[in-house]
């Protein structure tokens, strides 16, 4: 049996696979609402056959928002709109999932085709970002942000406890915390961008604070028996990457005795000045480490887009779950096309069966 179409199970929860679509943001909201876009998109990623698909960044308040076409969960109209795609995502044979997170200092961004940086200041679109301190990310999003006060914290944090709530009441059943890639959660964590001198600032102690409290938080509202996980950027490729690493292991650590199910491994993103290594699933030693030393199951991205990466990585005990993004936007049925190739012939357990016999009849590839 493949290790990659092996089922796991992760509280109440099982995939029928190892194959997870990470969150892709669409940029094609308005308001942080769904559109028929966002309905089309997520029921045919669901029907290809994975395991689970994670609906892209959402927004626990607006000002959280990556671009202005980003998705939102602060307001009940946008959890409404957003149960029919993870009713959608189910009846499809996946489990919905739903990351939620907020931009820090990188929102108030241009679409990336429309040039990736941040919106003019004189744009009516554009809005004041915050950060644990104020401190630009650089590059192309050079703007100052608010150093966030005290009560700042304290309503993000309460912002993420209702986009949590809001994910469960809609029926999602995976949800993940989006403590990654330069965004506010990781800015905490980060030397590059956090400078306080407070209880959230200096130390890996108080650097960790924002992500554990706000965890614990999220743990008291979302369902025990459902999975609550996080995306996290364990290491930066900044040159301090066996501190970094070290300091992310303990908190992943710290996370587990929180309430975290499952940590979904990735860079940090917190500096335009590092040196990431590309190169296909070069994430995966380093999730296995935190798998190892963190005892969390763990998921990754990054370069995994071949049947034959993936299955190793999972054969092999670097990752629980491969996320494989941009393969399945160019293929949505990318784990019957796996599933072939590596061989397995009862493609019912991939594809709900008028699919997989409209695929097999016609010999698709």
């Amino acid at each position: 049996m493949s290790a990659l179409f092996s089922p796991f199970k992760l509280k109440d929860v099982t995939l029928r696979n190892r194959i997870a679509i990470p969150p892709m943001c669409q940029y094609q909201a308005s308001d942080g609402l769904i559109n028929d876009w966002h309905r089309v998109h997520y029921a045919a990623l669901a029907r290809g056959g994975a395991g689970l698909v994670i609906v892209e960044a959402t927004a626990v308040a607006p000002e959280g928002r990556i671009t202005p076409a980003c998705l939102g969960l602060w307001n009940d109209e946008q959890a409404q709109a957003l149960a029919p795609v993870a009713a959608a995502i189910k009846a499809a044979g996946a489990v919905p999932g739903i990351q939620i997170g907020h931009a820090g200092r990188k929102a108030n961004a241009n679409r990336p085709w429309e040039g990736d940086d941040h919106i003019a200041a004189n744009d009516a679109r554009a809005w004041q970002t915050l950060s644990p301190s104020a401190i630009a990310f650089g590059a192309n999003l050079p703007r100052e942000p608010k150093a966030m006060t005290a009560d700042d914290i304290a309503r993000v944090r309460a912002d993420f406890v209702a986009a949590a709530k809001r994910a469960r009441d809609a029926g999602f059943e995976w949800l993940e915390l989006h403590f990654a890639h330069g965004y506010l959660g990781q800015s905490f964590f980060s030397v590059h961008a956090n400078q306080r001198n407070d209880a959230w600032g200096g130390s890996f102690e108080k650097r960790s604070r924002f992500l554990l409290e706000t965890l614990a938080a999220v743990r008291q509202v979302w369902p025990e028996h459902l999975p609550l996980t996080a995306r996290f950027g364990v290491i930066e490729y900044d040159g301090r990457d066996e501190e970094t690493l070290a300091e992310s292991i303990e908190l992943a650590r710290r996370f587990k005795r929180e309430g975290l199910d499952l940590l979904s491994v990735s860079v940090g993103f917190s500096t335009p000045a590092a040196n990431i290594p590309w190169a296909p699933a070069f994430l995966a030693p380093v999730a296995e480490r935190v798998r190892r030393e963190a005892g969390l199951p763990v998921a990754s991205a990054w370069g995994i887009d071949t049947p034959e990466l993936a299955e190793r990585t999972v054969r092999d005990g670097q990752l629980d779950l491969v996320m494989v993004g941009r393969a399945h936007l160019a293929n949505p049925h990318w784990p019957f096309h796996a599933a072939r190739q590596l061989g397995i012939e009862r493609t019912s357990w991939v594809l709900p069966a008028p699919y997989a016999h409209w695929l097999e009849r016609y010999s698709v590839s």
